[in-house]
């Protein structure tokens, strides 16, 4: 049976990579690399990784076309076909280099946290044998970035994506919530007096990072938001919100 290992990159910086991640694309014949014709940076990160780490050393690389997640609907019926389409383009990648027993996708931040790389692998016809190697979360660099803990004393902190809070308002019995995946909707429509800790780009050169109290700082952010996108073509965020003074 042929292998697949989906290994945690953390958030782009290839100083992120933990012994075991490079250890894994080490030892891979073929590696699977996305490509989002609208976003090329992407790519060009995992490459820089690459280079860095295995240098001219590298497998073979099976690339493919990721599939847009259609619009409007069902959500969850959207994501389904959107995860069944995934898993066939890995299928037809690695189809033609049939004698690659293992192969290995590099996933962003740690691919048990908020990402669907497991589930969409654990769909892939013929079915492979499955390794997950963590990888630092963007959770994790978020906290270290800002200098705090996630959560204060004998408290618990939720990790939500940004949906769920414009769905669900504020989670009961939280003082410290992390928001992922908000599009600046979220955000924008969280009325919770709070603090927050912001962080774009967390680990990368073009790192931008924001805090102080919701009210004050939303404007800016939601503003810095627009303009790194359109200075880079992508951007990634997270935030920590607290109803905690700091």
């Amino acid at each position: 049976m042929r292998e697949i290992t989906l290994v945690g990159i953390g958030c782009g910086n290839p100083d992120h990579m933990t012994l075991q991640g490079i250890a894994a694309l080490q030892g891979a014949d073929l590696i699977l690399l996305p490509e989002k014709p609208e976003k090329p940076q992407l790519a060009q990160v995992r490459e820089q990784i690459l280079a860095r780490h295995l240098g001219a050393q590298r497998p073979r690389i099976a690339s493919f076309a990721m599939p847009r997640r259609e619009r409007g609907g069902d959500y969850l019926d959207a994501v389904d076909d959107w995860h069944r389409r995934i898993a066939r383009a890995w299928t037809e990648a690695m189809a033609a280099f049939p004698d690659c027993r293992h192969v290995a996708l590099l996933v962003w931040g740690d691919p048990a946290l908020y990402d669907s790389t497991i589930r969409i692998a654990r769909r892939l016809d013929p079915e492979m044998a499955l390794r997950v190697v963590p990888g630092v979360s963007a959770v994790s660099v978020l906290a270290a970035a800002h200098g705090i803990p996630l959560n204060h004393v004998s408290s618990p902190v939720a990790i939500m994506p940004a949906r769920q809070l414009t769905a669900r308002g504020w989670p009961e019995g939280f003082e410290s919530v992390v928001v992922m995946l908000d599009d600046g909707h979220a955000l924008e429509g969280c009325k919770v007096s709070a603090h927050i800790f912001w962080g774009a780009y967390l680990g990368m050169p073009q790192e931008m990072l924001v805090h102080g109290p919701l009210a004050k700082r939303r404007g800016e952010i939601l503003a810095l938001r627009k303009e790194l996108r359109a200075r880079h073509g992508w951007i990634m965020d997270i935030y920590l919100l607290t109803t905690r003074t700091p």
